[in-house]
């Protein structure tokens, strides 16, 4: 969320959580692997800035199973009520 409204140096999201600056570097770096930010040089700061699409993917993805799991659960819903005595 901090990302959100504009970018940030890692040092700045540092800031931000109670953990290490290599340890926010590694999730950084995770983040940036997965799609959902990108880093940029700029001078000796690095600036983290969020992905639009890497975060239109992962809608993609929990939709898909939104769906799935709601029809799965509507057809055992219909077989117990198919079950249950009049």
């Amino acid at each position: 969320m901090l990302l959100s409204e504009d970018s940030l140096t890692i040092n700045s999201l540092a800031d931000n959580f109670d953990m290490s600056r290599p340890a926010v570097s590694k999730h950084v770096k995770i983040l940036e692997t997965a799609g959902f930010i990108s880093i940029k040089d700029r001078g000796r700061e690095r600036y983290c800035t969020l992905k639009k699409d890497g975060f239109e993917e992962l809608q993609a993805w929990l939709n898909y199973f939104d769906q799935f799991w709601t029809t799965k659960l509507r057809n055992l819903e219909n077989l117990l009520n198919s079950k249950l005595p009049n």
